[in-house]
């Protein structure tokens, strides 16, 4: 469990059109792939199905089989890595799930990290921690004021810790490039949250892998 978070700051590290990867300390895999499932945003009930063992382009290419393009579906390829379990999702993401708040129920610790790197827009990466239903810090990771940063939200020790380390990074700074930026303020996160993914089992190995369906 040494890889990090800072690698996800690389030009599409994990499947066109940007990543999310939601990271939970005190569930299984499973479980955090049936609450992502509930967060789905459509007003049909949502439910996990098993797919089998799956690389990133394998499910890619199952979901374009299953739905006639791969981003009329929802997959997610989940793991493992130290207490953290994660789920990775592929397909129609962007939009489709709401707030990882009801994830954390119970006393779980809940991390968000999501880049929609591919919108018509230039969105910034998101970062949110919630724990027990309640948002403890988020903030934009290219902490660009044209997209109304105003520091780290949430819980005032948390963020206020968060917001010490990035100043102390010589965060915000219009002039640095935004790639590195978002590096330097996903190694903050990473630190101070222990948070690792293994880069080569989500980039190029094969994990267990779910659709999101209606019910």
């Amino acid at each position: 469990m040494t890889d990090g978070t800072t690698w996800l700051a690389a030009p599409r590290p994990i499947a066109f059109g940007g990543h999310r990867v939601v990271l939970a300390r005190g569930i299984v895999p499973r479980e955090l792939a049936d609450r992502l499932a509930e967060t789905v945003s459509y007003d049909a009930e949502h439910i996990v199905v098993e797919a089998g063992d799956h690389t990133g382009e394998s499910l890619l290419e199952l979901m374009d089989d299953t739905y006639g393009d791969s981003f009329d579906g929802i997959g997610l390829r989940l793991g493992s890595a130290g207490d953290w379990a994660y789920a990775v999702a592929y397909g129609g993401w962007p939009g489709e799930f709401g707030t990882p708040a009801p994830v954390s129920r119970g006393g779980v610790h809940v991390c968000l990290l999501e880049y929609e790197e591919e919108n018509g827009k230039p969105v910034p990466p998101q970062f949110a921690y919630y724990h027990d239903g309640r948002p403890l810090s988020a903030f934009n990771l290219h902490l660009d004021a044209s997209w109304g940063y105003q520091g780290v939200e949430g819980d005032h020790a948390t963020a206020a810790s968060l917001q010490e380390l990035l100043t102390a990074a010589g965060l915000p700074d219009p002039e640095r490039d935004s790639r590195e930026v978002h590096r330097t303020a996903l190694g903050i996160v990473e630190g101070y949250f222990g948070l690792s993914l293994p880069q080569d089992p989500i980039v190029s190995g094969t994990l267990p892998a779910v659709l999101v369906e209606p019910a």
